[in-house]
């Protein structure tokens, strides 16, 4: 590894924590270097927030050492304003005379920009360091602008006879496959991204609320299918608790490809990032269409024998480990 690319690393370490909170913006990490010594670094700040290169700028205490230094960044420094001015605009100010860059931004407004208004200030620039690595990081960011909708999860929890839902129950309360340890780690998965989605069967027959609960984090906004908007308000999923979003027959055309529909409305929402949770005809509707990106399957300890069964999904398993009794899967969509 040679020491832009530790460097780099560094960045992308440090950018895992605006995980959760930078959202609709990526989450960038910087580091400033004098003489092989890190004199700064930042990530970016909860959305409206700075930018992770004002963050490292200002963490900074001698700067007049800023001409002299490198900094490093996860993606092109943007050079328009936003809810903040440009990154580019700052580091020529300070005349940071070598930047370093993961990965070019594909959002329209940036797209090379930044790197030109570098080198024409006079800053040497090099771009495409860890690049594969930086672009996984960012890969919610880069599939919004890219592809025009929020990156997808999808997770479900299933028997091992391949159930996700008994055949009945005698209440409004969720039947648990998995441990404590997995609905934990769901719970940070919420906290991690920008939104949740569930189908009108799930509210209806779980009552969930769809929050973060078993970690500490910023509950995700709620989303809701309700065609025909017959839920009860008095459902959990409509407290104060979280914002949500209902999706019926005023939002989207059900004629139309249903995945396809509600991944163009969340895209105009700004919302780039969401985790389908159920039920299961939801989930294989986003499958069958082929709207996702990830599929983390949890296998609890148990046995139903009958009851609804669980999706089917085909892609590359990526990771696969033990939580307890429990076994995770992740794959990713080929």
């Amino acid at each position: 590894m040679t020491t832009h690319d530790t460097y780099i690393k560094r960045c992308i370490d440090i950018a895992k924590n605006g995980l959760g909170s930078t959202a609709p913006n990526p989450m960038v990490g910087a580091v400033i270097v004098y003489n092989d010594q890190i004199i700064g670094e930042g990530y970016t700040s909860a959305y409206g927030g700075h930018h992770a290169e004002v963050n490292a700028i200002n963490a900074v205490k001698d700067k007049a050492l800023l001409k002299e230094a490198t900094l490093y960044v996860t993606l092109e420094p943007c050079s328009h304003f936003g809810k903040t001015p440009p990154c580019s605009d700052l580091i020529i100010k300070y005349q940071i005379p070598n930047v370093v860059i993961g990965c070019v931004d594909d959002n329209p407004q940036v797209a090379g920009k930044g790197i030109a208004q570098l080198k024409a200030a006079g800053c040497k620039v090099k771009v495409g360091v860890l690049e594969h690595e930086c672009k996984a990081h960012h890969k919610r960011f880069f599939t919004f602008h890219n592809k025009k909708r929020p990156y997808i999860i999808l997770k479900w929890a299933e028997t091992i006879d391949g159930f996700i839902a008994p055949e009945s129950k005698d209440n409004k309360k969720p039947v648990w496959i998995t441990n404590k340890l997995s609905r934990q780690l769901v719970h940070k998965w919420r906290a991690e991204e920008q939104a949740i989605l569930v189908g009108t069967n799930t509210v209806l027959e779980d009552n969930p609320s769809l929050t973060v609960r078993d970690w500490k984090g910023k509950n995700p906004i709620r989303i809701v299918i309700d065609r025909e908007l017959k839920l009860s308000k008095d459902l959990a999923v409509f407290n104060n608790k979280a914002e949500t979003l209902v999706i019926s027959d005023a939002v989207i055309d059900f004629n139309k490809p249903i995945a396809q529909e509600i991944c163009s409305y969340l895209h105009a929402q700004d919302i780039n990032s969401v985790i389908i949770e159920g039920g299961a005809k939801t989930l294989q509707t986003f499958i069958d269409e082929n709207f996702w990106d990830e599929a983390r399957i949890f296998t609890g300890n148990s046995n139903f024998k009958n009851g609804i069964k669980a999706p089917q999904c085909s892609g590359k398993l990526i990771s696969e480990e033990k939580i307890i009794e429990d076994t995770l899967k992740i794959y990713v969509n080929n």
